[in-house]
């Protein structure tokens, strides 16, 4: 079972559809299932940006919106996505989270303002890239360059189009079946 990190930028609009579908349905299904073009998997990525941001010592304020990136907060209560035999989070105490229109053009400003190549560079000639997590040996530049690119990019467009972002840990395994449903 592989648990990765997923994403979905969807509008306000989608939200509630999902939202009454769940209501309307004797088993909660919401019939979730955003566009594939919006989606992110952030593979086992998350925490290690920020942990490589905390460790070159960032601003809180950037320190902090790139966390609400991949764990969302209270803005937005996607609960009914939490709800078995349908829920999307499916590990540890994990789940669903979202940020609201509002807070994803913040996230966006500030993700845009972090220099993720310097702050890795910072971790890599303080010689603390062991600390980063996850196991990962060698120099991760390449690796979270991308994984960081890709959710920058993520919330930019997400941002123009005014949508909410969702973020939930997905069984890779469980995720497909569901789709193919």
């Amino acid at each position: 079972m592989a648990v990765t990190q997923q994403l979905a930028r969807v509008s306000a609009e989608y939200i509630a559809a999902c939202r009454r579908s769940a209501e309307e349905s004797p088993d909660g299904d919401h019939h979730w299932d955003p566009p594939s073009e919006d989606w992110l998997d952030l593979d086992w990525a998350p925490s290690m940006p920020a942990r490589a941001c905390e460790l070159a010592r960032l601003d809180t304020v950037r320190l902090e919106a790139l966390k609400r990136a991949t764990d969302g907060d209270g803005d937005i209560d996607p609960g009914f996505l939490n709800a078995h035999p349908h829920a999307i989070a499916f590990f540890g105490n994990s789940a669903a989270t979202a940020l609201c229109p509002d807070a994803v053009v913040r996230v966006s400003a500030l993700l845009e303002e972090i220099d993720m190549r310097a702050i890795l560079r910072s971790v890599l000639d303080s010689g603390t890239e062991s600390e980063l997590g996850n196991g990962f040996i060698g120099d991760p530049t390449e690796y979270l360059l991308g994984h960081f690119g890709a959710l920058r990019d993520f919330y930019t467009q997400a941002a123009r189009r005014a949508f909410s972002s969702c973020c939930g840990g997905t069984d890779q395994e469980a995720s497909s079946t569901n789709r193919q449903q």
